[in-house]
């Protein structure tokens, strides 16, 4: 029972919004959110005139919703902010990422790139001195064998030596030294394949989609699909040339080579420091279907979708800005976490430029989370809009709105929209997580459903 968890304050409130006499519009307008934990509240009208009789089509206004509010979903990817929103941009990452190995029709992504070369690569980063792990053999270096969930992974062994600085300075400069790696990874492509990089242009096309994920140590790696198109992208066959040992080893080659670094100068006590990817580089074929070795399209899919509404809080930092150290007091931020924060705020004075402080909460890093070669496939800008016009159009069904007429230009939308706060009250939020689990149980359901139906009726 979910009463039996809350506090009486929330229990109370809880009552209050289920025994409303509008509980049951605020109830649909949650779930519509997906159970979004932080709504959007807007208020206004909206208004549908038929420019020929200059009669009104239909209109809507807030003033009868649920305290005169209309909630919108926040769409925050983080998990540790709305679970709701980061499942569907996990949904979202999955079709992004998936489309761009095995193809989708409705995004002009012909299913032929299956056959295009491509690899699964993750990049670490380098060694700042010995931490708290589970080696795959023997004890850790302290001589426990840490159980799966031990606080203390990921810390160092010994904070007195660990570099906090190089790791958060690395971190800061991970965005570059992803984007010098994919230069030389052009050179290295056409040097095994016995081209010049014009020639490598008009022969062949790199695109690539990738995802940052925090190791337990506080340092961040990539894990990137890569793949060799044709010229013309996606819908263009690779030249014969193109393998994936060829591209698995040019991988191999760009990562470690010397142009394959960013360097940070030497700055009051802070010496200089050229920062590579660690020593840690794996590099594998995605295949159409698995023969329990290789990766499959699915498995990727879902691998880059799972990190891609994670942050930094796996390491015990906070998930939003940090104004003053005491933050990391009242939240109980560990000590590991708590000396990269500092040393954040520390280098910010000698690294101005890097924005070392403003970043503190991600200990450094300042990059995208997940980002993908304009060709590599659909984006997320493209789904959500695609999302959006088919719900607008069931709206305007449910409401009787002519679609044709609207797409010929012939009703005139009026409509004035205003910002009116966010959020819910103790109750609605646990009302609104009891939505979000009812949802997420029931897509759970249905995709165990499809999962088990033959291939012909999935298709139907």
């Amino acid at each position: 029972m979910v009463s039996d968890l809350l506090d009486p304050i929330t229990l109370g409130d809880l009552l209050r919004v289920a025994s409303a006499s509008d509980y049951h519009r605020w109830e649909d307008q949650v779930r519509r959110t997906g159970g979004c934990a932080d709504p959007i509240h807007l208020t206004g009208w909206t208004t549908h005139k038929d420019k020929t009789t200059g009669t009104t089509v239909h209109h809507y206004s807030t003033a009868s919703e649920p305290g005169g509010r209309l909630r919108l979903a926040c769409g925050n990817r983080r998990a540790s902010r709305c679970p709701a929103c980061a499942r569907t941009y996990a949904g979202d990452t999955y079709h992004l990422i998936r489309a761009g190995l095995a193809g989708d029709d409705r995004r002009d992504i012909p299913s032929s790139v299956r056959e295009h070369p491509r690899v699964f690569a993750t990049f670490t980063a380098p060694s700042f001195g010995p931490v708290h792990n589970r080696p795959d053999h023997g004890a850790c270096r302290c001589g426990t064998h840490h159980p799966a969930d031990a606080p203390e992974l990921g810390s160092a062994l010994d904070p007195r030596t660990y570099d906090y600085a190089g790791a958060v300075l690395f971190n800061n400069h991970a965005g570059q030294l992803w984007q010098r790696f994919t230069n030389r990874l052009r050179r290295e492509i056409a040097a095994r394949a016995g081209l010049t990089q014009r020639g490598l242009k008009e022969s062949a096309r790199l695109s690539f989609g990738k995802v940052a994920e925090f190791q337990k140590r506080g340092a961040i790696h990539f894990h990137a699909v890569i793949r060799v198109d044709g010229p013309g992208g996606p819908d263009s066959a690779p030249p014969p040339w193109a393998t994936v040992p060829l591209l698995s080893d040019a991988v191999r080659g760009a990562a470690v080579h010397d142009y394959t670094s960013v360097s940070a100068p030497a700055v009051a006590d802070q010496p200089a420091r050229t920062f590579r990817w660690g020593r840690q580089l794996d590099v594998r074929p995605v295949k159409a279907f698995g023969d329990g070795s290789d990766l499959t399209e699915q498995a990727v899919a879902s691998y880059v979708a799972k990190y891609a509404t994670k942050a930094a809080e796996n390491t015990g930092t906070l998930d939003r800005r940090i104004v003053e150290l005491a933050d990391l007091d009242r939240h109980g931020v560990p000590e590991h976490a708590r000396r990269l924060i500092t040393a954040c705020r520390d280098l910010d004075v000698l690294y101005p430029e890097r924005r070392l402080w403003a970043w503190a909460h991600m200990l450094g890093f300042r990059g995208h989370f997940s980002s993908k070669s304009r060709r590599y496939s659909t984006t997320l800008g493209a789904l959500r809009q695609a999302r959006a016009d088919f719900r607008a159009e069931q709206e305007r069904a449910a409401l009787g709105i002519d679609v044709e007429n609207l797409a010929a230009d012939t009703v005139l939308v009026i409509a004035d929209w205003r910002y009116a706060g966010h959020g819910h009250t103790p109750g609605e939020s646990a009302l609104a997580a009891t939505i979000a689990r009812d949802l997420q149980l029931n897509r759970e359901t249905a995709r165990e459903a499809l999962a088990t139906m033959p291939v012909g009726e999935r298709e139907g």
